[in-house]
């Protein structure tokens, strides 16, 4: 920065010294001593030694801009502590539901299966003075928020909210949600979104804390049959996981449907 913030000075500037300034070929109030005016003129070599520096210079900069493109690009993870502090600042609440894109196998094939680029999940708890998403991965488990951000596709998510949050999360249902999904933790991932308690994935252990503590269906539960199967990659995961026998009629409460519940308001999103 310094021989970018130099550079013009050294070039574009007058006589100095006290002394009335000489026409330069550029006109620039200056406190260093003229290089180029008309007392001094340019020879080849002079000539060859200001583009160098100019050239130097600008190559300098541009140098410095990329690697600080570079450094923000591929520092998402070291400023998510930020983040979250802009998330505090919008008053991110207990309760809360996050959504983000999963970088896990299967995720792709969620996606193309439900439509929707949100294919994971979990409910913001605050403990003391930490935020943590208890979510459904392999076991089910309590994850800091900033780990759990950073899991997910270029650190993106969405925070959602249950409208009347104010009315109907109390602190009594704040800790019957908490009691509801304790009975899930350390309990398997489902890899085949089986509608029963005994393995849980991410948006049915989100949708039956809900539902149990709240009394709130939030999203519409369909089933298996009625997602887009088509798909290769789709049709790929079926098969590693039910060969010919799809479960087309099991009843599934997907990310999706839960992202587009119209029970919900977008809070933050970053």
């Amino acid at each position: 920065r310094l021989i970018v913030t130099l550079l013009p000075r050294l070039i574009f500037c007058d006589g100095g010294q006290g002394r009335s300034p000489q026409k330069s070929h550029w006109s620039y109030t200056g406190t260093l001593p003229c290089i180029i005016t008309d007392r001094h003129p340019m020879n080849k070599q002079t000539t060859k030694r200001i583009f160098i520096l100019v050239i130097s210079g600008l190559l300098i900069y541009a140098g410095y801009w990329i690697y600080e493109m570079y450094q923000f690009a591929n520092g998402v993870k070291e400023d998510t502590p930020r983040f979250i502090e802009n998330l505090l600042k919008n008053e991110i609440q207990n309760g809360d539901i996050i959504f983000q894109i999963s970088t896990s196998e299967q995720s792709k094939a969620i996606q193309i299966a439900t439509g929707s680029k949100y294919s994971h999940m979990g409910i913001i708890y605050k403990l003391e003075n930490d935020f943590f998403v208890y979510e459904a991965v392999q076991p089910v488990k309590l994850s800091p928020l900033n780990e759990w951000i950073n899991r997910g596709e270029n650190a993106h998510y969405v925070v959602k909210r249950i409208k009347n949050s104010e009315n109907l999360l109390t602190p009594e249902t704040l800790t019957k949600m908490k009691e509801i999904g304790e009975k899930y933790a350390g309990k398997d991932y489902d890899l085949y979104f089986e509608w029963s308690d005994s393995r849980i994935y991410c948006s049915e252990l989100v949708w039956k804390i809900y539902k149990e503590a709240v009394g709130l269906e939030i999203g519409e539960l369909e089933k298996l049959g009625d997602f887009n199967l088509t798909d290769k990659a789709v049709k790929q995961k079926l098969m590693e996981r039910y060969g010919d026998n799809i479960p087309k009629e099991e009843l599934v409460i997907s990310p999706a449907s839960m992202f587009k519940s119209d029970q919900l308001i977008t809070v933050f999103e970053n």
